[in-house]
């Protein structure tokens, strides 16, 4: 009977399976965050692209209220003309006011922060990677060496060059993620910059729009009134 060796551990196959188990594990849970953090950057750029469509229609609530204001004066000016008995030779003698131009047709261009527009186009770079990812989307052919089980067990029966490879293909793989996780945060810490931007200046839109709104308003009710009194 052969004397076992010194150096002989029993239990180093155990922790080696261990070993590969707990590495397989951390991979397997970074890819999961990944997966996550993907996801997250698809969503903030479908929230800044409906974002934008909102600051497109305020753009156009806008220029129409503007162009009602400026009907509207045109309507008073005519009003005053009627009310006034001389008012048709006063006109007459007096320069016609600028015409202002024509709206032009179609919606008006509306244009993003500068900001929101660069983080939205380097996450969108990332839409193929979300689809590598996501666990619905995955492709069949698993070449990230995402060993199951099994895999793990007999693996350990090896010798020790392909158990080494292995342990050190799943370190890979944890490291890439990790780098990957970083640059996902901060594509997506600049769209929250964007957003949070874009947001402000839609804010200003709106205080704006609301006063412009309430001029508007009592504008229509002085000339309603000035109609009445005809």
């Amino acid at each position: 009977m052969s004397a076992v060796p010194r150096s002989y551990n029993p239990f180093a196959e155990d922790e080696e399976e261990d070993v590969l188990r707990r590495s397989a594990s951390t991979a397997d849970s970074t890819t999961r965050s990944l997966s996550l953090l993907y996801e997250s950057e698809r969503i903030g750029v479908a929230a800044s692209e409906e974002l934008v469509r909102q600051g497109e229609a305020l753009k156009r609530t806008e220029q129409m209220v503007d162009k009602m204001d400026q009907d509207l004066k045109t309507s008073q000016r005519h009003i005053n003309s009627i009310k006034s008995v001389w008012g048709g030779l006063v006109n007459y003698f007096k320069a016609k006011p600028p015409e202002s131009k024509p709206e032009q047709n179609g919606a008006p261009e509306y244009y993003a922060n500068s900001m929101l527009k660069e983080a939205m186009m380097s996450s969108k770079e990332q839409e193929s990677k979300y689809q590598e990812s996501h666990p619905n989307l995955r492709k069949l052919d698993n070449s990230d060496n995402d060993f199951n089980k099994a895999d793990l067990v007999s693996s350990v029966q090896r010798d020790a060059y392909p158990k080494n490879q292995q342990l050190r293909a799943y370190h890979q793989k944890i490291d890439t993620n990790l780098d990957e996780m970083s640059s996902g945060l901060s594509r997506l810490k600049s769209l929250a910059l964007g957003l949070q931007t874009e947001i402000e200046e839609q804010d200003d839109m709106l205080d704006r729009l609301t006063k412009k709104v309430e001029t508007l308003d009592v504008n229509i009710k002085n000339t309603d009134r000035k109609v009445r009194q005809l």
